[in-house]
């Protein structure tokens, strides 16, 4: 069965309420990739297997997708409310946004909304795998990506400089035996509000929900609090609903030189490299200004001898489309196709070798 056909069959209902429109479930214009939409959650999803596997595999997405966001909506008090230890939500996905703040509460305010994506990513990819044996699998929910590798497969992400405005900076393989299922980027420029000012934090961790939280965090902490040039407004102000309530989040930075620069960077890594050192993550790239710091394993974005080195940029790699996951731009000359997502970058690579 081919993947349209399988997206043709019936699963639940998948408009949960009168008010809202009807969930969204269809390939893309490639054949390949799967969209699902309902509300503020937007999906794209690709998978690499045998025919049927693949059909199986976004029949089983759409059908977990269903009703999933009232589910998040059953337990929206506790999840806009601070992470505290014995108040767990009860549905399965907010409990896991739960479980990937929690460690991060007790030095800072930190609400499981911070792990929403991720977390959501990490359930339609579990339903996927579930259903099916598949060699390759991602489920991208606006750049917070999870992920799946058979033995012997792999996948190179890349990162963008700035989410409004991408170009791919480097790249970083990532391995079946690799401790990375998880990829996610926070920052002022993305979609969701942010207490610091990097342009982009792209964190490497064990699962997608854990990687959403962890990159907050460490966006959080590239700032330079009180810095004449950096405008913050509150975040109910922007959003009544917001679970930051009267917090300052960045709207706007103005220009820096290079010693503000890379004392705000300076926070972040030392942010970084402490989560590196717990062991919750296993590489972050922290951007700023186009100066691009690494911490951890971040392989090709790693300059020997230098740690936190600045990554230049890749030449021939332009233009990217800030949206759902498509190729925009002229594909280099020999360099495998690279789907461009509002946060971070994907690329499959054609090698199935780790």
């Amino acid at each position: 069965m081919t993947a349209a056909a399988a997206l043709r069959q019936p699963a639940s209902d998948p408009s949960a309420t009168a008010s809202r429109p009807r969930m969204v479930a269809r390939l893309l214009p490639d054949g390949r990739r799967l969209h699902l939409q309902d509300g503020p959650i937007d999906l794209i999803i690709g998978a690499d297997g045998v025919q049927d596997a693949v059909a199986a595999a976004y029949r089983a997405a759409a059908g977990r997708f269903a009703g999933l966001l009232d589910e998040l909506c059953a337990d929206l008090a506790l999840l806009r409310a601070p992470a505290v230890p014995d108040r767990p939500p009860a549905g399965i996905v907010a409990r896991r946004m739960w479980a990937a703040v929690l460690p991060h509460a007790a030095r800072a305010f930190i609400t499981p909304m911070a792990a929403v994506a991720g977390a959501v990513a990490e359930e339609i990819l579990a339903a996927m795998c579930a259903a099916a044996p598949l060699d390759r699998a991602y489920v991208n929910n606006g750049g917070d990506i999870a992920l799946h590798l058979a033995p012997g497969m792999s996948l190179a992400a890349g990162l963008v400089d700035r989410p409004d405005r991408p170009s791919l900076v480097g790249s970083a393989t990532i391995r079946a035996a690799d401790p990375v299922r998880g990829i996610a980027t926070s920052g002022w420029r993305g979609r969701s509000f942010s207490l610091g000012i990097a342009d982009a934090v792209t964190v490497l961790v064990g699962t997608a929900a854990e990687a959403d939280a962890a990159a907050t965090v460490v966006a959080n902490a590239v700032d330079l609090p009180g810095h004449g040039a950096i405008a913050r407004r509150r975040a109910r102000d922007l959003q009544p609903d917001s679970d930051l309530g009267d917090r300052l989040v960045t709207v706007a930075v103005g220009p820096l030189d290079a010693a503000e620069i890379e004392r705000a960077l300076a926070g972040g890594l030392r942010e970084a490299d402490r989560l590196i050192g717990e062991g919750r993550i296993v590489g972050a790239a922290l951007q700023l200004a186009t100066r691009v710091r690494v911490a951890g394993d971040f392989r090709d974005l790693t300059v020997p001898g230098d740690r936190h080195a600045t990554v230049t940029a890749i030449p021939g790699i332009d233009k990217m489309l800030s949206g759902h996951a498509v190729w925009a731009g002229r594909r280099p000359s020999g360099q495998n196709p690279t789907f461009a997502s509002r946060k971070c970058q994907i690329e499959l690579t054609t090698s199935s070798k780790s």
